[in-house]
Order: structure tokens, then sequence, then C-alpha cells
């Protein structure tokens, strides 16, 4: 059976309440939460079942959340979800998160090229853009691997850790994806 959420390394999937622990865990790590977000305040455990709670709802089609499993491990290594959604012009944007223990692995790109080929072929949108803070160079040069192009950069866009901190804009359209990727069907072994 063929999967359109199953990569090489990674199955994107939905979170069950159960996996509150893992939120858990993955916060742990400041410079894991501060690339993919910023650095929020602690959270209880029933703030953290909270968030498992409302992520294991139905999606919508274009925003919605799913973690990222280790095809290999059988276990979530991270998690994504889309935003910045403008069905009007075509764009959609999305966050991504590995666990400090799950990088350099190949999920990240996995997860990526999957979620792209859903919302390029499945809902019609032409554009992906991202927005990554400049001190990430490991994620700077992963989405540059993956095609993706730099478009600009927002000077002192954010401020943690005592400084501020450049975002580097970057995006993909469909035809920069279709020259690498497929845009088909899933491919079977």
């Amino acid at each position: 059976m063929d999967s359109i959420w199953v990569g090489e390394r990674v199955r994107l999937r939905g979170v069950e309440p159960e996996e509150w622990h893992l939120a858990v865990e993955f916060d742990q790590d400041s410079t894991v939460t501060r690339n993919a977000d910023r650095l929020h305040p602690p959270r209880s455990k029933a703030g953290y079942r909270q968030w498992a709670e409302a992520n294991a709802g139905t999606p919508d089609d274009d925003t919605f959340s799913v973690g990222i499993e280790s095809l290999a491990e059988r276990r979530l290594v991270g998690g994504m979800s889309t935003n910045g959604v403008d069905k009007n012009a075509g764009v959609f944007s999305y966050g991504i998160t590995i666990g400090a223990d799950f990088q350099r692995c190949g999920y990240a790109s996995d997860a990526i090229i999957l979620l792209l080929r859903y919302m390029f072929a499945e809902r019609r949108f032409q554009k992906c853009d991202v927005g990554i803070y400049a001190y990430n160079t490991a994620s700077l040069k992963l989405h540059e691997r993956l095609g993706f192009v730099e478009e600009g950069r927002r000077r002192r866009h954010q401020f943690f850790a005592g400084e501020y901190h450049d975002l580097v804009l970057m995006g993909m359209t469909i035809e920069e994806y279709a020259t690498d990727y497929s845009l088909g069907s899933v491919a079977s072994c």
C-alpha cells in the first residue's frame, strides 16, 4: 500500500493525545525551541496535554499540524505545521521542529518533501515561503539543498538570548519543486 504521507525515513501522521510527554521532551532544549519559534515560559503537564488534545482533532485541509515519525524507530522525532496560508495567492508556509537527539538524520528533509508534495500536488498551492533565523545555518543549508531560494532578509526581526536576530526569507515555487521532485503518484518499492 502506498501513502503520500510516507517517505524514505519518516511518516507524517496525527499526534495522539497520549503523546503529550514528547512535547515536554522537545521543549527541554532551548535551542530547538528558539529555532522553531521562540522560547516560551514553562508549561504545566496539563498545558502539554491540552496542546496534544488540540492537535489530535480533525485538521483543516490547508492549515494543520502533524507529527514526524521515524520509520526505523516508529517514534515521534518532531513535528511540523502549515501556516501563513493565502489561498488567493496560492502561497503557504510551514514550521518544523526535530528533537535535538534526532537532528541530522534526514528526517526534516524527508518531511519537508512530503509536505511540499501534498500542498503542491493535492491542494493546488503554487509557492511555499519560509522564514529562518540567520544564525540557524543548518536549516538555511537544508533549505538551500532542497531547492529553496533566498528572497530577502528581515533585519533585527526577533529579540531573544539578549540580542536581535535577522530572519532570512526563502521560497520555492511549484515549478522549482517539480524540477527535482515528483508531483505525481507515490512511487512503489
